[in-house]
């Protein structure tokens, strides 16, 4: 097998030939079909997480075919198509997995940080934490991004509430998925970009936005919750300045820069402040369902697997529009 492996925190990823691993008790080994380029990983290129275990290979938006089964494997079959996720495992016996808040696990794995991940030809994950892609109308290129981008972004509108008018900020791989997911529910959606981004504004008005600027121009109306998805924790006292009484302002990422301070004013008449913290397989059953409802338009740019770098610049420097795939 081929896969980009992370040697050191700050280094480019080196393409380095394996032997294919063997899937222990209740794992599959998976041969990769499509793997997206989410945040997180350039999170964990470039040391913004607590360093996991190295060397490493990146990539938890994985869509592959089930190649070998461990022993135990049970609801799985050879040849079927699933994703995996970024919860890779948990204890299943600690406070929060006690009170179905396996997101909150206190030793929890995670793929492509704690376990190698899809920046390869082959992956092995555990068959309790893939999620079946039977039934669902998308291609391997365009099913990748859900597998995170589209289940932080549900899990995000979750806690919106019964929110009507949602602004998103950043309009990156998650925003994209998830307005689209709002308007379908008939939400209104406004989109806040980089300033002076006018490909993704043009990208959010034809998926349905009912306004699109910069991140620096006022809401021309009152935001009932605000999404932020862009790791700029400045992004915080400005969406609670578009906040109505009573809204919430949910911050989507796994990691944000200084919220820098601001007036009790902002935040006061009942307005939160709430994080996203990964995501639980209940959440990936409910959004794979509505996936399989919902007319999904997934903007894509592919790069071959050995081009990992190249796409990870590209998202560091705010570059692509959607959602980056490798493809071995």
């Amino acid at each position: 097998m081929l896969a980009m492996t992370l040697p050191a925190i700050g280094q480019p990823l080196v393409p380095q030939t394996r032997p294919r691993p063997e899937p222990g008790p209740g794992e599959v080994r998976l041969a990769v079909r499509a793997c997206a380029v989410c945040r997180t990983d350039l999170h964990v290129v470039d040391g913004d997480l607590p360093p996991g275990p190295l060397p490493i290979v990146p990539g938890h938006e994985i869509v592959g075919t089930v190649e070998s089964l461990g022993p135990g494997v049970s609801g799985l079959a050879l040849g079927e198509r699933v994703g995996v996720p970024w919860l890779g495992g948990t204890c299943g016996h600690c406070f929060y997995c006690g009170r179905g808040q396996e997101n909150l696990c206190d030793t929890p794995v995670f793929t492509g940080y704690g376990r190698d991940g899809g920046f390869a030809t082959h992956v092995v994950a555990h068959a309790q934490y893939c999620f079946s892609l039977e039934g669902l109308a998308l291609d391997d290129v365009h099913a990748a991004p859900l597998m995170c981008a589209g289940l932080i972004g549900w899990r995000a509108l979750r806690m919106a509430g019964d929110a009507q008018a949602i602004g998103l900020y950043g309009f990156g791989a998650a925003a994209h998925l998830i307005a689209q997911v709002a308007r379908q529910q008939g939400r209104r959606v406004l989109a806040f970009t980089r300033p002076g981004d006018t490909a993704a504004q043009a990208l959010a008005r034809s998926l349905g936005a009912v306004w699109a600027g910069g991140s620096d121009e006022p809401s021309p109306e009152p935001l009932d919750a605000a999404l932020i998805f862009a790791p700029v924790g400045a992004l915080v006292p400005i969406s609670l300045a578009q906040l109505r009484k009573g809204g919430t302002v949910v911050c989507a990422g796994i990691h944000m820069s200084e919220i820098p301070a601001f007036r009790y004013r902002l935040l006061w008449e009942e307005r939160q402040i709430r994080s996203v913290a990964n995501l639980t397989r209940a959440d990936g059953e409910e959004f794979l369902a509505a996936a399989r409802t919902l007319k999904l338009d997934v903007t894509t740019t592919v790069f071959p697997l050995t081009q990992a770098n190249e796409a990870l610049r590209q998202l560091r420097a705010g570059e692509l529009v959607g959602a980056a795939v490798l493809v071995p």
